[in-house]
């Protein structure tokens, strides 16, 4: 035997073993995986039978027993598996820091503290509630769906015993099946071709069931990289996004610059209008006038004397349509004292009794402002026009980094953005700067309009209070 064919030999046989070396490491990691997931799997649904069955012999003289205990095990599932989710993810993240020396950083989203207002509701950053605990849990559940990091981890949490699964059955299939084959092999009477001795059989029986094993040891590897590979996509905060989302949002920026693009121009349009019908018009009267008044001082002072009264009348009408304008353009109050006191302003030449309840801790900037007062200025009309009401609430209040208005009227109800242009003009306003607008208006009222901005406050100012006009 040569050095050349000792060396190849050798090398053949470093390669088997590191190989079989690896494959017996991923069948320990696989096992591992597949006994972490059963917990995910077996407490939420032992504990959901429990309280199902538990449930079910309370009431069970009751009609009503199967819907309560269907019910019980619902909510005692769902909580036993609200308690797996960040254990299974942390579990899964370390896997990888040991296995593959990849480390998944986790950001969680600030969790707003529950606060009590001076009507004695609690508000959890998104919505009031009077009951304390009703609070805790509608404040954890509505973090858990809006906070990017627990949502993969629900999600992995759901997708972990299922992807195990699907991974680890076809190696347990080819180690299972190889073993009882070659074990099975002695009393095995098939034949092979031509050769129907029966040692013969039983020794190629023999090698395809270790065939089989070897390649179930050698896929171990595969399936547990496999797996790990799924949890980095699924667990992944710095992951790009899919080329679906970056579409969707590139078209949403889209429309809202063109919205933006157009309001202005509109907005421009309407200026000029006003402009050359009302203060420019009085302006040309005006230099008329006084001309008249110049050829008039010699011959007729009475009449110039009546003339330069008419024309003061009119620069005075003409400056009050300025002020009128420019007023519309962005109001001196909210330019001066800021919003909540433009909005007050605003109240108390309400048609309705407004009450307006105001939690500001410093200003909003300058443009959001000016759209939330506009947007607030055509909720309050449209509650005047339409809705037939005789109370009006508005309460601002800044939250999480985000700005959010509520308009309510006791009114018939039935708001319809598809009936006017009105709230279809709000909605385009908002979406300028990633605002939503949501309309709660049922046949009988009341309504309840919201409006929310993300935006950062900018100056020190602060402005908490109740006013009702």
């Amino acid at each position: 035997m040569t050095a050349a064919s000792r060396t190849s030999g050798a090398g053949v046989r470093a390669q088997t073993e590191a190989a079989f070396t690896s494959g017996g490491r991923g069948l320990v990691r696989l096992a591992l995986l597949a006994l972490g997931a059963v917990p995910t799997v077996a407490l939420p649904f032992l504990a959901a039978l429990f309280a199902g069955a538990s449930v079910s012999s309370l009431l069970e003289a009751y009609y009503p027993a199967r819907l309560f205990a269907v019910v019980a095990a619902a909510v005692a599932g769902a909580a036993v598996a609200g308690l797996l989710v960040r254990r299974t993810a942390d579990r899964t993240r370390g896997q990888l820091v040991r296995w593959f020396g990849i480390r998944l950083p986790v950001e969680y989203s600030p969790r707003p503290v529950l606060e009590r207002d001076e009507r004695g509701h609690w508000w959890t950053g998104y919505s009031y509630h009077r009951s304390q605990a009703v609070a805790r849990l509608a404040h954890l559940l509505h973090w858990a769906a809006r906070d990017r990091a627990t949502r993969s981890e629900i999600a992995w949490l759901v997708i972990s015993p299922v992807a195990a699964g699907a991974l680890v059955l076809p190696v347990a299939g080819l180690l299972l099946g190889g073993a009882g084959y070659a074990v099975t092999a002695a009393v095995d009477s098939r034949t092979y071709g031509p050769i129907d001795a029966g040692g013969v059989s039983a020794l190629l029986s023999v090698a395809l069931g270790l065939g089989l094993t070897g390649l179930g040891v050698l896929a171990a590897p595969f399936a547990v990289r496999g797996y790990l590979e799924l949890a980095r996509r699924v667990l992944d905060q710095d992951g790009r996004a899919s080329h679906a989302q970056l579409t969707k949002r590139v078209a949403e920026l889209t429309e809202t610059r063109a919205d933006a693009v157009g309001d202005q121009a509109a907005e421009l349009r309407r200026i000029e209008r006003d402009l050359h019908d009302g203060a420019q018009a009085r302006l040309v009267a005006i230099g008329m006038t006084l001309g008249t008044i110049e050829h008039l001082m010699e011959t007729d002072p009475a009449a110039a004397r009546e003339l330069l009264s008419e024309a003061r009348q009119s620069s005075a009408r003409a400056l009050q349509e300025l002020r009128d304008l420019v007023r519309g353009i962005h109001p001196p109050v909210l330019a001066e004292r800021g919003l909540g006191d433009a909005v007050r302003a605003l109240a108390l030449d309400s048609a309705l009794p407004t009450e307006v309840c105001v939690s500001l801790p410093d200003r909003p900037p300058a443009p959001v402002e000016a759209a939330v007062y506009f947007s607030i200025c055509e909720l309050m009309a449209n509650a005047a026009k339409h809705s037939r009401a005789e109370q009006v609430w508005v309460d601002i209040l800044y939250r999480a980094g985000v700005l959010r208005v509520t308009v309510t009227d006791d009114g018939v109800g039935v708001a319809d953005p598809t009936r006017g242009t009105g709230l279809r003009g709000i909605e385009r306003r908002l979406g300028t700067f990633d605002g939503v607008l949501a309309i709660d208006s049922t046949s009988g009222g009341p309504t309840t309009i919201t409006l929310e901005l993300p935006c950062e406050l900018s100056s020190p100012r602060t402005s908490t209070s109740f006013a009702k006009a």
